[in-house]
């Protein structure tokens, strides 16, 4: 995603010396019932009485935008897909219940307070229904109602096209408006509040000596986001064009988060690897017989583009004979439909497609690895002594990922958060 050619500070002066600005955002976990905003509507007043100015993002009320995907889907049966604009519309409403709700439980605390939904926040995007990207944000009626002494709770997750039809921003896009308008107002830092209180060497579930990270660059966070960690690569992605530190932290306890951010100088990052991430919900298609000739592979990938899978690891053997097999990972949601595109769109050369579920991803991350060798032969040790057994491996500069079979990847997860000594805090 390229932001770099986003305005994000038209229409409005930035915020003078003395405004000290916070963006807060809570997921739909934190605001999941009437109790739960009216725990998170006495955290904000709190805050607010430290004299900082705050703008709030907040997501949809729990279940609430599985629920609506749900009854659309039965509306118009199973012969056709809702239509991209009306879904859209359709799902912005969730949020701008919580937005209502969370206003009115501040106003009823004695606070001066304005819900506005993304558009009325100045929020403009791309037209892709579903997947929208920003483009610009008008922060002149957000810095007008700041100026007038009110928090300002934002509808999260959705914004308007150049063609003025609603848009939303996709799965977990409720933190990268957060982030955005951060960055738009010059904000101090941005709050991400959740179910979790940090990110974590790696997932708990699986580990339990996993550490909460103090802090963690930019980076190794996209990298671990990408790979499954909590937060949304987009919102990561976002924050290290515009510099914005974010601290992901619980909104159900007062406890130290993490602090995402780019000052390398004091980050545990001094530690080769960081991170162990881990995604449960992978598969792995193979297709075979590819044959050695350019374009050959565009036209494997390029339906699926089209149909909106996302490719992750992908490997390609030596040809023999002219030709090769071609494996590559996608997430077990987009499993069935990347195969069907391929079984029935695939020309005549190539021998077949060999499909795959019930995988996982396991992932080393860190920084350190870049100018250090062993780490592959030391995670490859570890995974073998556990008995192991890797489907497929990647790389980039900063991580080595695996392929296991999914009930592995407990042990996939522990064999490597040992032989790294992740649980032992410091460098």
């Amino acid at each position: 995603m390229d932001y770099t050619g986003a305005s994000f500070l038209t229409g409005s002066k930035v915020n003078g010396p003395h405004r000290k600005v916070i963006v807060q955002k809570y997921g739909g976990s934190s605001v999941a019932d009437a109790q739960k905003i009216g725990g998170v509507a006495s955290r904000v007043c709190r805050r607010r009485d430290d004299g900082v100015d705050l703008v709030v993002v907040v997501s949809a009320m729990g279940d609430t935008t599985d629920g609506l995907i749900t009854l659309a889907r039965a509306v118009v049966g199973t012969a056709s897909s809702p239509d991209p604009r009306e879904m859209d519309t359709l799902l912005s409403t969730g949020e701008l219940v919580s937005a209502t709700l969370m206003a009115m439980a501040i106003k009823a605390r004695g606070y001066e307070v304005i819900s506005l939904s993304g558009i009325q926040a100045g929020i403009r995007t791309d037209a892709t229904h579903g997947s929208a990207r920003i483009a610009d944000i008008d922060t002149g009626r957000l810095q007008a109602e700041l100026d007038a002494g009110r928090v300002v709770i934002v509808a999260g997750f959705q914004g308007l096209s150049d063609n003025g039809d609603v848009t939303t921003l996709g799965r977990g896009g409720s933190d990268t408006t957060a982030v955005a308008l951060a960055a738009a107002l010059k904000a101090e830092r941005c709050e991400i509040y959740t179910d979790v209180d940090g990110i974590y060497t790696t997932d708990p579930r699986l580990v339990p000596d996993a550490r909460k990270l103090r802090e963690i660059g930019y980076e190794e966070m996209l990298e671990m986001a990408v790979l499954g960690a909590k937060m949304n690569p987009r919102s990561i992605e976002l924050a290290a064009v515009y510099g914005v530190p974010v601290l992901v932290a619980s909104s159900f306890v007062d406890a130290p988060g993490t602090l995402i951010h780019g000052g390398v100088s004091t980050m545990e990052v001094r530690r080769a690897v960081t991170g162990i991430a881990v995604d449960r919900n992978i598969a792995k298609i193979t297709v075979r017989g590819v044959p050695d000739r350019p374009g050959a592979a565009a036209a494997i990938f390029e339906p699926l583009a089209e149909a909106g899978v996302s490719v992750d690891v992908i490997v390609q053997n030596s040809p023999q004979g002219g030709v090769s097999d071609m494996s590559f990972s996608v997430s077990e949601g987009d499993f069935q439909r990347a195969r069907e595109i391929l079984e029935n769109g695939l020309k005549a050369g190539h021998s077949g497609v060999l499909a795959q579920s019930g995988l996982a991803k396991v992932s080393i991350v860190g920084t350190g690895m870049q100018n250090s060798p062993g780490y592959a032969a030391r995670m490859f040790r570890a995974l073998g002594d556990a008995n192991v057994n890797i489907e497929l491996v990647t790389t980039s500069e900063i991580r080595i990922t695996c392929l296991v079979r999914k009930e592995q990847v407990q042990a996939a997860a522990q064999a490597l958060h040992r032989v790294f000594e992740l649980e032992k805090p410091g460098a």
